[in-house]
């Protein structure tokens, strides 16, 4: 069922872009996202909700923020986020999509810049196919986001393989803040419905394989509030490692030396702990020693945490942030391996509850 658009200032006819945003029983997100896009300028965008088939509903919220810019509200049965942008995507009026997650916030210049950029690469004669921007946290997230988004962004984690700095050589966008021509992502089928974990970077790799340019704005960052506790980010991590090989499947050479790195360390780290334990009987406290390399490496995102966060106890929590990361990851990618590549099994996921946990 589609409810809206509601009735709004604009022409829709002229739009650049179009906001996407997939929500499942997030009124809470919806209305702080909602609410960092009043009074964003220029006056060039529409937002299209669909609502998959959750249980609390946000249409409420959005009615409240009726007239403040075009809004589209859309219901559907629950399919997951890829099928919810690719309903989305028919119902937008943008020459540019802008696929969000519920769970940011924009800050005041976030239109602008993406605006400015469209309009800076159309006049060098390099117009944009797709474009991406990277992701932080605001002051008022919980230390805990903090922590998580600290471990999400670092290069000392799997953050230095996601690909958010022009030094990389492919820069892949992801969903969280994510923009593709209309016309080039209707091509293309959008995303792969089927996909559960992973599907951003599949899309992100066609697009290339299409011979696409995409580009870094460095400059149009999200704030995202990402999961908001360690159980939940490890479920999120150890599927993300999942997902790395069934793209390894799809795209073949597109699993890299870099990727493997949180599964050795995974390794690296249980050996270490175990080869502590083992010889503790016949070497006594010293044998802990063999734990110093991972309580090197905790230092280690201590003080990188300390010195971007300037917070001990947020630097503190990156420490858990940090190893649940690598070893929810390493581990997630070690399992498939085996399944995968070893068994050649089909593709799975875990924690299969539904598509937004």
């Amino acid at each position: 069922m589609r409810s809206g658009p509601l009735e709004s200032k604009g022409d829709m006819e002229e739009l650049l872009l179009s906001l996407l945003v997939p929500v499942y029983n997030r009124p809470d997100e919806v209305k702080e996202l909602l609410a960092s896009l009043v009074g964003q300028a220029p006056f060039c965008y529409e937002l299209i909700l669909v609502e998959d088939g959750s249980t609390m509903p946000c249409q409420e919220v959005v009615a409240k923020y009726e007239g403040a810019f075009p809004i589209q509200y859309i219901t559907i049965p629950n399919g997951g986020p890829s099928n919810a942008r690719n309903v989305g995507s028919t119902y937008a009026h943008g020459r540019y999509l802008v696929i969000l997650d519920s769970d940011v916030e924009l800050p005041s210049g976030y239109i602008r810049h993406v605006t400015e950029a469209i309009q800076r690469y159309e006049a060098e004669g390099t117009p944009l196919d797709a474009f991406g921007g990277p992701d932080a946290a605001d002051e008022h997230f919980t230390n805990v986001q903090k922590a998580i988004n600290y471990s999400m962004t670092s290069f000392l984690t799997t953050g230095g393989i996601r690909g958010g700095k022009r030094r990389i050589s492919h820069y892949f966008p992801r969903s969280f803040n994510m923009g593709c021509r209309r016309l080039l992502y209707k091509e293309m089928g959008g995303f792969d419905a089927q996909m559960r974990f992973g599907e951003d970077l599949d899309f992100s790799m066609r697009l290339y394989e299409r011979g696409a340019h995409i580009v870094l704005l460095e400059e149009a960052q999200v704030y995202h509030k990402r999961r908001v506790d360690f159980h939940k980010f490890f479920r999120q991590v150890f599927n993300s490692g999942i997902a790395r090989i069934h793209l390894s499947r799809r795209h073949p050479g597109s699993l890299k030396l870099i990727h493997l790195l949180p599964s050795i360390a995974t390794v690296g780290i249980v050996g270490l702990l175990t080869l502590g334990i083992i010889l503790l009987p016949f070497l006594g406290w010293l044998a802990l020693m063999a734990w110093l390399p991972v309580v090197l490496l905790a230092l280690l995102f201590f003080v990188d945490a300390w010195s971007k966060t300037h917070s001990f106890y947020i630097a503190l929590l990156s420490i858990r942030a940090s190893f649940t990361q690598v070893i929810g990851y390493g581990t997630g990618l070690l399992v498939a391996s085996w399944r995968c590549l070893v068994l050649h099994q089909p593709e799975f996921s875990a924690f299969k509850q539904n598509f937004y946990k």
